[in-house]
Parts: structure tokens; C-alpha cells; sequence
């Protein structure tokens, strides 16, 4: 008996040897590659070495019993739904709670308006799904997430980045932005914004600016994607009101209770025009069916019994002190150095001397035992490259201090090893170094 084997379910005869399906992937798993936070998180998790490198939330400060007593009362009052499937739009007890979240921000709504996704990452990855086609544009800052950069990718966008400073998003700068990639035949599909305390840059934008952006992308018809993971996580006051408050048609809001609450759960929500929110749905069940029951019934719980506000306070009250500190130590040992000085979220974005590579020093920064994300992470088109993002969100205030120290001896290390080979040719260019205060290594 002869047997005959499909070509088709064989391996590309001309594939590689560590992959033989290399060929055979679609054209857009080409945009899929490993960020360098993804990569940071392996060596990050060592405990030697301090991280100030990924985004994660102090969980500690969030009580385990308040948590573990919403789970047993959902478990006890809920079981056979919590454990089951459900609608693919989100659990309306949840959607009335979510209701609650946002009016904090001035966004108004009905439970129907409200989609809730598996993290607001999922949102993200059906909304750019629903509205990209290969070569279209989002507009992003610069810098910008860098888990939103690999879905655009992803599904093979241009990623036009728009100038920021430190009152957010420059409107001039957008209309230039719009004016260029008009001018070259392509078309834009959202504007892809984080307008509080901003990832990476920890900048928010003003009030003022708020309004004109949203009339500059009225007058383009720009749809206006806004992700607000950290807006409730101020420490002076609260940021302006959300762009979703002032524009229901042109806005889609993210939100998620990674930050506020734990990543763990994975459940985010978005809020959109109504047309836009039906084929979300439809998205949204055919990627997953429908979002956990058990964690949004826990989540649900959580917010009706425990003092959630109260929560929030106590996580700004910690964030805000690891912020001081970090602020405290980039002063006393990097002064001639610029960052900026977030009043909220995360994230402070430091500035390097701009003949300093930071992707190319993380390997001496692993060895002195500090983490942290190089600024090209964040940016679609290779820029970045003299910034650091440095997060003061996971790591102790005495951490923090040690951190930015061994930081300092990995700066003044680069910066001496160029002075020592300037004249050697293509560094000739360097300027004369300042040298930054640190300790000795050994007083670590």
C-alpha cells in the first residue's frame, strides 16, 4: 500500500532549521516579536537585582482578606454561574460598578454602552482588529505604549508618532502629523492616546490642550482611542476630566482594574459609540467567547462590600512615596540629568546624555544588578534611544535609593569607558563628560 502525504501538511521545504513553519506564518506574525519589557522580566524577577523596569502594582498594599472574602461569597451565593460561561458583553452587575468608576472622570453612560474584555490589552488588540487594514495609520505619541506598538504591529499599522512635552500631546504637532500622512496617500484610522500620567513619559495632558485635540480630530473625523489605566492614581489632584466625557461619537475609552485593583483578575472594560460597541461584542466572542465570570463576579463583589475608594488612596498614598524617593535619588546623584516629575500613575521618563545608547548599556545596568526599560521600547520608528523609563511603582523606597545608586555607576561607567576611546574615530564627537555622584560599588 502506498501512502501519499499532503505537501500541505508538511513543512516549507524552505523554512529554517530552529522553525521548518517559518513560510508557511501569515504576513502579520512578522510584527510579532519579543519587547524588550517582556525580556526584562525574566532577569528582573531575579531578587538580587532591584527593577525599576516593569509595570507592576504594588498588590501587598491590597488586602488579602478582603479579597478572599469576596471570592467565598461569590463561590458560596454564585458557584454554577461564576464557574460557567457567560455573555460575551460582561456581567451587568460588573458593567453598573464600571458605571461608577467613570463618573469619578466625568463619563456618563448605560450598562449596554459598557464592554468588558479580558484586560483593557484585550480591548486593544479587537479595536485596532475591527479598524486596520495592512498599511493603514495610527497616530501615537512619542513615546508610547509599548504593548499597544506590538498590536499595532501586529496587524501591520504605520505608527505615525505626534511630539509630546510635559503638558502632554503638542495639538500642533498632531496637525502636522495628519497634514504628512494625508500628504502621502495613506489613511489614518485612530488617534492612540494615554492622556493621564502617561506610559511612558508619566506626563498628563492639560485641560486646554484636551479640548483642541479632540476639535482637531473632529474637523479630520479621527476616531480617538483613549487608554486610562492610571487616571484614578493621582497624588495632588485629580487630572482634567476624560476626553469620553466631552465626546461620546469620537471616543472609545479603555479602562482597567489592573491598576486600581490587580492584574491577576484580568478584566478591563471599554466604552464606544454604538455601532462601534455591537461589532465589539461580535469581536470579542469570537476571540474568547466571553470574558471570566468568576473574576468579574469577584471584582463585583469586591466593590459592593469593600471600601474601594478607600483602597485607592492607600495605593496613591504608596506611589506617591516611591515617587518622592525616586525624585529624591535622581536629584542627589544624576542632577545634571532631566526627567520628568509625574503627579500620578507609575512612570518617570529620564533623559541621557543624547550620546549615551540605553538599550546598548542594559547589559552593564543587569550586571550591577538594576533594571530598566530603554526608551527604543516605546517607540515604533527605532527612537528613544538616550531614554530610560524607570517605574517606582513595585520596588520599596530603600530599593528605589539602591536602584538609581547602581543606575549612576552604570552611567558613569558608559560615559568614562567613551571618554577613554573618544579619539579613536566615530566618537570623536562625544562631548567632555559631566560625572554624576554615586557610591562605591562595594557600599552597596
Amino acid at each position: 500500500m502506498e501512502v501519499h502525504v499532503s505537501s500541505q501538511n508538511t513543512p516549507s521545504s524552505s523554512g529554517t532549521n530552529l522553525d521548518p513553519w517559518y513560510n508557511n506564518y501569515a504576513e502579520r506574525a512578522a510584527g510579532l516579536s519579543v519587547s524588550e519589557v517582556r525580556a526584562l522580566f525574566a532577569v528582573a524577577s531575579r531578587p538580587e537585582v532591584v527593577s525599576l523596569a516593569g509595570g507592576m502594582p504594588y498588590v501587598s498594599a491590597l488586602p488579602q482578606d478582603l479579597v478572599i472574602d469576596a471570592m467565598n461569597r461569590v463561590m458560596v451565593d454564585h458557584g454554577p454561574v461564576a464557574l460557567q460561561y457567560g455573555s460575551g458583553q460582561g456581567v451587568p452587575r460588573l458593567r453598573e460598578h464600571i458605571l461608577e468608576v467613570m463618573a469619578l472622570e466625568g463619563i456618563r453612560g448605560s450598562v449596554d454602552d459598557v464592554v468588558v474584555t479580558t484586560g483593557s490589552q484585550q480591548a486593544l488588540d479587537l479595536i485596532t482588529k475591527l479598524f486596520i487594514n495592512p498599511g493603514d495609520v495610527i497616530l501615537a505619541e512619542a513615546p508610547s505604549y509599548v504593548g499597544a506598538i506590538g498590536v499595532f504591529r501586529s496587524y501591520q499599522a504605520d505608527v505615525e508618532h505626534v511630539l509630546m512635552d510635559d503638558d502632554g500631546l503638542i495639538p500642533d504637532a498632531l496637525r502636522e502629523a495628519i497634514v504628512r500622512v494625508k500628504s502621502s496617500g495613506r489613511t489614518i484610522k485612530f488617534l492612540y492616546t494615554i492622556p493621564n500620567f502617561h506610559n511612558p513619559a508619566g506626563v498628563t495632558l492639560s485641560a486646554e490642550r484636551r479640548e483642541e485635540v479632540l476639535q482637531i480630530c473632529r474637523s479630520e473625523g479621527i476616531l480617538v482611542l483613549e487608554d486610562n489605566p492610571y487616571g484614578l492614581l493621582y497624588f495632588d489632584g485629580p487630572p482634567p476630566q476624560a476626553l469620553r466625557s466631552t465626546e461620546d461619537e469620537g471616543v472609545i475609552y479603555l479602562g482597567s482594574f489592573s491598576k486600581t485593583l490587580a492584574p491577576g483578575f484580568r478584566i478591563g472594560w471599554a466604552i464606544a459609540p454604538h455601532a462601534i460597541r455591537e461589532k465589539l461584542v461580535l469581536a470579542a466572542e469570537s476571540a474568547i467567547l466571553c470574558p471570566s465570570s468568576f473574576s468579574q463576579l469577584v471584582i463585583s463583589e469586591y466593590l459592593e462590600t469593600a471600601d474601594w475608594k478607600g483602597q485607592i488612596n492607600t495605593f496613591r498614598g504608596v506611589y506617591e512615596e516611591r515617587k518622592n524617593t525616586m525624585l529624591a535619588a535622581l536629584t542627589e546623584y544624576l542632577p545634571e540629568l532631566s526627567w520628568t516629575k509625574p503627579n500620578g500613575g507609575f512612570y518617570v521618563w529620564l533623559t541621557l546624555p543624547d550620546y549615551l545608547d540605553a538599550k546598548q548599556m542594559l547589559p552593564r545596568a543587569v550586571k550591577e544588578l538594576v533594571a530598566y526599560t530603554p526608551g527604543t521600547a516605546f517607540y515604533a520608528d527605532g527612537g528613544g534611544r538616550n531614554k530610560i523609563r524607570l517605574s517606582y511603582c513595585y520596588p520599596t523606597p530603600d530599593q528605589i535609593k539602591l536602584g538609581i545608586r547602581r543606575l549612576t555607576t552604570v552611567i558613569n561607567g558608559e560615559i568614562d569607558l567613551l571618554e577613554t576611546f573618544h579619539a579613536t574615530g566615530p566618537l570623536a564627537t562625544v562631548r567632555s563628560a559631566q560625572s554624576f555622584s554615586a557610591p562605591p560599588p562595594d557600599m552597596d
